[in-house]
């Protein structure tokens, strides 16, 4: 069956998260629908990143199958993105390797969260960053970060459901001020619900002092949620991007 590949963007404010939910608004139900009409006959996507209410993407990546080839992507890509923008944006439509699934084929995701610094919150990025009035420290958050590199067991900074394997693999975490924004950039194979979140959060108490950057190993070792920080606030979260096999691209 001929595969299709998507590129998408969008501001995860007006939705309830990126996975479909009958009779809620959500990114993937959206762009179903929007493709059903389209192309009048039922589309099922698959999502890269199933991101959580008021998160953003970048690059999501998604994909769908059908019985007969589209004829004019072009077309679709036009009539699709007037049905689901503004807030939705897709960026590319392209036709796939034969086996390309956008979630089962992935390696790697990277995600950004933005943490704004400065005593007076800006009007221009309440919806895109978090505002931190006081200061943090970046290097000693670096220094916890680096516990996290590597293969571990993260149920101590993330919600895992009943029979789900909490061992993910991170493969670089990084902490890099931008003037008032502190960026937190991750990438790892896959994550867990809330898992970006609550290394943030943490991450932001250990940069108040209120956590010592040494105590992240003990963190990681009680795996037990009760024991790290908070959960940062949705909105300051992106997924950025997503990595596939070279033969698949």
């Amino acid at each position: 069956m001929p595969t299709y590949r998507m590129l998408v963007a969008y501001d995860g404010g007006p939705f309830r998260g990126f996975a479909r939910q009958p009779g809620l608004p959500t990114v993937q139900g959206q762009i179903e629908d929007a493709l059903s009409k389209v192309l009048r006959e039922p589309v099922l996507t698959s999502g890269a990143g199933r991101t959580d209410a008021g998160v953003h993407a970048l690059g999501q990546v998604m994909s769908f199958r059908r019985t007969e080839p589209i004829d004019d992507l072009a077309r679709v890509l036009r009539a699709v993105n007037a049905m689901v923008g503004p807030a939705i944006a897709v960026l590319e439509l392209e036709a796939a390797s034969e086996g390309f699934d956008a979630r089962f084929s992935a390696v790697a995701r990277t995600y950004e969260y933005m943490i704004l610094t400065r005593p007076v919150h800006d009007p221009f990025s309440r919806h895109t960053a978090w505002h931190h009035p006081a200061a943090l420290d970046v290097h000693a958050m670096a220094q916890a970060a680096r516990t996290l590199l590597g293969e571990h067991d993260f149920r101590s900074f993330a919600r895992v459901e009943e029979g789900q394997a909490p061992v993910r693999t991170i493969e670089a975490l990084e902490i890099e001020p931008q003037g008032d924004v502190i960026v937190v950039r991750v990438r790892a194979n896959s994550f867990l619900q809330q898992m970006v979140r609550s290394i943030v959060g943490t991450l932001a108490k250990v940069g108040e002092g209120k956590i010592a950057p040494g105590s992240m190993g003990d963190i990681l070792e009680a795996r037990d949620r009760a024991v790290a920080g908070p959960v940062a606030p949705p909105h300051g979260l992106f997924l950025v991007s997503v990595d596939y096999p070279e033969a698949l691209v």
